[in-house]
């Protein structure tokens, strides 16, 4: 079984990690009906539509 020769220094393990452990900001685009920002592939909370179809009736905050 092959063995390591040195060490991995911390600088290398954690560049290596910090690499893979990134958050990533989800993609908002803008409601095609109201310009809300809507995430990808899902329904508007302000106006209900997706995909151009009322899907949901919106909440009404009064």
């Amino acid at each position: 079984m092959a063995v390591p020769r040195f060490n991995t220094s911390k600088a290398r393990t954690r560049r290596r990690r910090s690499i893979n452990m990134k958050l990533v900001a989800p993609n908002v685009v803008a409601c095609g009906n109201c310009g809300n920002a809507v995430i990808y592939h899902r329904v508007c909370p302000k106006c209900g539509f997706y995909r151009g179809r009322q899907v949901i009736k919106p909440e009404t905050n009064a």
